[in-house]
């Protein structure tokens, strides 16, 4: 049986190691350094928990790098350091510019280690099933065999940086359009419109639940946008678009409703509720 090691078992690492354990993998994690928020998520997703990141490359034949996209190179980093283990592969599964995701397999490369480009799509599979895993480089295709349940592996190459690619081009859409959809909510909320203003966009574009679901997760997205911004520079568009949406990201993630946490979140939160929790720096003059 593979043995499916995880390097970060928050939200959706949890959720996809569970996704792993139910389809018959020994998932190992380890909790050192961790909040406790994230041990719980672990545990519930029933985790094996060993005492160091190195026992997880000890004992792992594939290892899942799940982190915040602002630590992927720095999480390629200490598993090339870490000496006195096997060499298990690699799958750098963080929202990264195909130009970051080459570095992370460069740093791994280097040190023994073989390496597959990986990005996810959709909310963890202990929310929603369906996330859809795009995987590329040489051995993407073991990774899609093994036993995923409640996800979907999809194969897009064996060039390291196209699955990557994927993900910087459907992140530009998805959190672009909820980064509209937050400050036009902000926005109706200062004006004091935000009746009409809903009853004009109706779901379209999303609801005041997903808005607030984003705002939990904003700390992320700054470093995703400027991941983007550096993925439509390098395909030789301008990055001002996504430089500024990491501004607006980054204003989202100092307000109220962004130290929520995603699990706990009501679903039936209103507009109100979301523009009350984002307040606007200053108030409209009368």
């Amino acid at each position: 049986m593979t043995v499916v090691g995880l390097v970060g078992a928050g939200h959706m690492g949890s959720g996809l190691g569970w996704a792993l354990r139910e389809g018959g993998h020994d998932v190992v994690t380890s909790l050192a350094g961790r909040s406790a928020r994230t041990a719980g998520l672990a545990r519930e997703a029933g985790l094996r928990i060993v005492a160091r990141p190195a026992d997880v490359l000890a004992e792992a034949d594939v290892v899942l790098v799940v982190t915040p996209p602002g630590a992927a190179v720095d999480a390629a980093r200490e598993i090339a350091a870490t000496t006195g283990t096997g060499r298990p592969l690699v799958v750098d599964l963080n929202a990264i510019s195909p130009a970051t995701a080459t570095t992370a397999a460069e740093l791994l490369t280097a040190a023994g280690f073989d390496f597959v480009d990986g990005s996810i799509s959709g909310p963890p599979p202990t929310v929603r099933p369906g996330a859809r895993l795009y995987l590329s480089g040489t051995r993407a295709a073991e990774v899609a065999a093994l036993r995923w349940t409640h996800a979907r592996p999809v194969v897009v190459g064996d060039r390291v940086g196209a699955a990557s690619a994927v993900k910087m081009s459907t992140a530009s859409v998805y959190k672009g359009l909820m980064g509209l959809l937050t400050q036009a909510i902000r926005a109706a909320g200062a004006y004091d419109v935000l009746e009409p203003v809903m009853a004009d966009l109706g779901e379209s574009f999303g609801t005041p639940y997903e808005v607030a679901l984003a705002a939990t997760k904003a700390h992320r997205y700054v470093a995703e946008m400027a991941e983007i911004a550096r993925s439509q520079a390098a395909a030789g568009l301008t990055p001002a678009l996504f430089e500024a949406f990491a501004e607006i990201w980054a204003e989202i993630a100092d307000r109220p409703l962004a130290d929520g946490r995603p699990e706990t979140l009501p679903r039936g939160i209103t507009a109100r509720q979301v523009a009350d929790g984002l307040p606007v720096r200053a108030r409209l003059r009368e």
